[in-house]
């Protein structure tokens, strides 16, 4: 029996890539280099700073200067992640779908609490008093795909895994959520890179649009 559905917040709940997109050619201006195209940034969305980076500039975290690049990024994107943040098409009505049938929705995601809250309280309709949970990646020992963040989420809402679903646009979302016990949804309209093979994360279902989410409640 379905009672809270979470969501991940960039590329499933949230269009945040424009503004993800934007810190990062603010930072490839800055080093000399050309900026990329929304759609060559798109894919990388929901891999954080560490898979922008990563595009960007060609370097991983085994970088000696990684941390150094990574934490210049954050500090653009500190400026610029308000700008333009939007519901992704069709989740505004699947949030009160979902608030009709008397369930519970929540935020678990893998951005950093100093960025999550303020985003989704900057888009307004009292999201983030609607929403029964928000938890970042750094409210527990480790992010996704570790299940911690989810199981943290269960204890906020009082609410057993088992009577979960958790909706992401990553594999590392599934891997999290299949961990937890919670029933688990790709979000096909979100930040999926043509290398991504979603249909093998091993999700309970896989959704184009979100109205078709509302089949398992």
């Amino acid at each position: 029996m379905v009672s809270t559905i979470f969501f991940d917040l960039d590329g499933t709940l949230v269009d945040t890539a424009p503004d993800l997109g934007h810190a990062l050619n603010l930072q490839l201006i800055r080093h000399g280099k050309q900026p990329l195209a929304d759609a060559a940034i798109r894919p990388f969305a929901s891999h954080g700073s560490r898979g922008l980076v990563g595009l960007g500039f060609g370097i991983t975290p085994k970088d000696d200067n990684f941390i150094k690049m990574r934490d210049e990024y954050l500090s653009l994107y500190e400026s610029v992640f308000t700008r333009s943040p939007v519901l992704l098409p069709g989740i505004a009505e699947l949030l009160h779908a979902i608030e009709a049938k008397g369930l519970k929705w929540g935020v678990v995601t893998n951005k950093p609490r100093r960025f999550t809250m303020p985003l989704i309280e900057s888009m307004g309709m009292n999201l983030s008093k609607r929403a029964a949970c928000i938890v970042s990646g750094d409210d527990a020992p480790q992010p996704k795909p570790s299940p911690a963040t989810l199981l943290m989420a269960c204890e906020q809402v009082s609410v057993k895994p088992e009577n979960c679903i958790y909706v992401g646009d990553a594999e590392r979302d599934i891997q999290a959520g299949k961990a937890a016990s919670m029933k688990t949804v790709v979000a096909l309209f979100g930040y999926i890179n043509v290398t991504d093979k979603p249909h093998e994360w091993g999700a309970d279902m896989m959704i184009e649009i979100p109205s078709q989410l509302e089949k398992l409640f």
